[in-house]
């Protein structure tokens, strides 16, 4: 479980990163296309984020006993799965399309610093969770063999990342296509009647 756990939270971090420059530059610019890409990209993090929770709990029964104890990084990690489906959740609620994406872009800015909280919460408080292995101050802490593996890994889940943002920015530029073109239909106005011409 330790070789899927450690890939899954590092794309995490990356899906979160991705929210982080795509709501910078959609607060800076307005563009939308900044938007699409936090936006799916935020969808994303949730998803590996849920399977960091689900894979630590896994690996961690063994272990501990239990399959959750609310130690600093588990903790922080549930903390950030919640911003993120927060920041889904607001998105899809938000009467003003528009409004939604500036607020949930703050959202995705702030709740970026979680991210470091997490990572190095394992190496600033003795926490139940093990200790980093990979970004670690001391350098690397697994066995070469062992780090290959894990990189390997990471490598195809970043793939997997890469592949569900292309196809999750080209669905989302197709919606905000069709929301155009609803919107136009709405503003046109209705076609005049014509005059029934009497003999």
């Amino acid at each position: 479980m330790f070789y899927v756990h450690v890939p899954i939270a590092y794309v995490a971090y990356l899906a979160f990163g991705v929210v982080l420059v795509g709501s910078v530059a959609y607060l800076k610019t307005g563009k939308r296309r900044w938007d699409i890409l936090a936006h799916a990209s935020a969808e994303i993090g949730v998803l590996f984020t849920g399977l960091c929770l689900l894979t630590g709990m896994l690996w961690g029964r063994p272990r501990w006993g239990t399959f959750w104890t609310w130690d600093e990084t588990l903790t922080l990690t549930f903390v950030l799965f919640l911003i993120y489906l927060g920041y889904l959740l607001f998105r899809g609620l938000a009467a003003d399309p528009t409004r939604g994406a500036r607020v949930a872009a703050v959202i995705g800015v702030v709740g970026f610093v979680d991210v470091p909280l997490v990572h190095f919460s394992m190496v600033w408080w003795r926490t139940l969770h093990p200790a980093e292995v990979i970004i670690n101050p001391a350098g690397p802490q697994l066995p070469t063999s062992e780090l290959v593996t894990v990189l390997f890994l990471l490598a195809v889940y970043t793939g997997l990342y890469v592949a569900l943002m292309l196809l999750r920015t080209r669905l989302g530029r197709a919606e905000e296509a069709l929301a155009e073109a609803e919107a136009a239909l709405e503003e046109r106005p209705p076609p005049r009647a014509h005059a029934a011409v009497t003999p």
